[in-house]
């Protein structure tokens, strides 16, 4: 995958419409402070398109990134803020929901966490609401620099068991410092979004 360009293109938040899209969508879910919004800076290849907060709980809406006029990234409001109130936690959970029944081109689902630390109850009930509206998350364990790589494969296995996901499920250790998983979550991106020749949209 080579990002010519990209650009916010729409913002929908509580009451917005679902936008029927025709080029397909990649979703990247987690909560408030996992790194999601450097993730996909790194993966567009820019320093601060998506917003990075010091402040976690800072994105309340569901942000499209235009791809190369090819593919969106869905930027998923942060999940799990403490000091949210639980009527805010309720209206993003619908609007998250509402988004992954609602979407006809959502390719995939990409759930970060944070690979320090064993997967919160959050985390969990995350990963299988993502699988209850039919998709198979991928896992994006974040953060991958902050640890020894002699502790990369005891972290991934911890996560793999706090998710308790399905065998088959991928789990892409990922630094935004280092870059280290980007080609790998390219890969897999193109794969799922690539039309084979001759087929138009």
């Amino acid at each position: 995958m080579v990002i010519k360009n990209v650009s916010l293109e729409t913002v929908i938040g509580v009451t917005s419409k679902v936008p029927q899209n025709s080029m397909p969508e990649i979703a990247f879910a987690g909560k408030s402070n996992v790194g999601k919004s450097s993730l996909i800076n790194a993966l567009m290849n820019r320093k601060s398109l998506a917003r990075t907060s010091s402040q976690p709980g800072k994105t309340q809406t569901i942000n499209f990134y235009n791809i190369n006029n090819e593919l969106y990234f869905v930027d998923l409001p942060g999940y799990g803020y403490a000091k949210v109130n639980l009527r805010e936690k309720e209206k993003w959970g619908r609007m998250i929901e509402r988004y992954l029944r609602q979407s006809r081109v959502l390719k995939a689902v990409f759930l970060l966490v944070d690979i320090r630390h064993d997967p919160s109850a959050n985390d969990k009930t995350m990963y299988d609401w993502i699988l209850s509206n039919g998709f198979q998350p991928i896992v994006i364990a974040t953060k991958a620099d902050k640890i020894n790589r002699s502790q990369l494969q005891r972290q991934i296995r911890a996560v793999r068991q706090g998710l308790d996901v399905d065998k088959d499920t991928i789990v892409i250790p990922f630094s935004a410092q280092t870059k280290q998983g980007r080609d790998e979550i390219y890969e897999l991106i193109d794969s799922m979004t690539v039309q084979p020749e001759g087929e138009n949209g």
